[in-house]
């Protein structure tokens, strides 16, 4: 089986902040999103969280449910409570037919907060990646006895953004979870998303694919800006439209046989989601055509 080509609401209904595409209906989005050329699709907040419901808003498209996002709180929590936390969005996303879990630890994370500059994020101390990973590892296990795999979402903002962080989270967990490699958020983080790819093939089972616009990028980090002020001013965009070289990001990935998603938030306003999605979609089929991936 190949890949499958997939997008995230985000270009059209911001999680984060709102206000971006707020008035934008579901169906809207769901529409455009078949019409650019996608076959999946990932959870946004317009969406019905119970199984039924879900299907019946996706029916019209034609869409397959890819994944969605969990937010945990490891750092607070033992894994036994966070698998109660979690058990709802797992069994969800299991009636679903979903391969994957998105998880990412957000309980200090500031990326959701537009006054805070991205270089006030927080960190782990050393000493406290082999506590983090062991209970992810149990939280890996249970999600791959549902029959999933557990992809952890390195992202801005949070305990796991640098090369480094990568690298200490990846050290400290095992085989039960795996990288969710976003070519965006490494390249903000100033990491390479082709050396990432290189190294962690073996256990990256789920592509976000976003570009980043260089000279926007550069404003941000000179003016210390938040993450939210980074979407806002156009930083990511679609694969294609920016800086990072996808065709050298997939062809570290082969015989990869998940899902390539085009995660690019934008102001819908600035961005046309429709346009955008459109030109993401063709040009990442392009590039894995290349990767020979597709």
């Amino acid at each position: 089986m190949g890949v499958r080509f997939g997008t995230n609401p985000i270009a059209w209904s911001n999680d984060d902040l709102r206000s971006l595409g707020g008035a934008t209906p579901l169906e809207t989005c769901l529409r455009e999103a078949k019409q650019a050329g996608f076959e999946g699709i990932e959870l946004g907040h317009k969406f019905p969280r119970e199984a039924p419901a879900l299907k019946a808003a996706l029916a019209p498209s034609g869409l397959d449910l890819v994944s969605g996002w969990y937010s945990c709180a490891l750092l607070e929590r033992d894994a036994a409570a966070e698998i109660q936390a979690m058990q709802p969005h797992l069994d969800l996303l299991k009636a679903m037919g979903c391969k994957v879990l998105i998880i990412a630890e957000t309980s200090n994370a500031i990326h959701g907060a537009q006054e805070r500059p991205v270089s006030t994020r927080p960190h782990l101390p050393a000493g406290g990646w082999a506590a983090f990973g062991r209970r992810m590892d149990e939280v890996g296990r249970h999600v791959g006895k549902a029959g999933l795999k557990l992809v952890y979402h390195h992202h801005m903002g949070t305990i796991v953004e640098s090369t480094e962080d990568i690298d200490a989270f990846m050290a400290a967990t095992g085989p039960d979870v795996y990288l969710l490699l976003d070519t965006g958020h490494a390249t903000f983080a100033g990491a390479d998303p082709v050396a990432l790819a290189h190294r962690y093939r073996d256990r990256i089972a789920h592509v976000h694919c976003k570009d980043i616009r260089r000279d926007v990028l550069s404003r941000i980090r000179l003016a210390d800006k938040s993450f939210l002020d980074a979407v806002v001013a156009g930083t990511f965009t679609v694969p294609g439209d920016g800086c990072v070289d996808f065709t050298a990001v997939l062809s570290e990935l082969p015989g990869y046989a998940g899902w390539l998603v085009v995660e690019a938030e934008q102001d819908p306003e600035k961005a046309n989601p429709l346009k955008y999605a459109t030109m993401g979609a063709a040009n990442l089929k392009r590039f894995a055509a290349a990767a020979g991936l597709a």
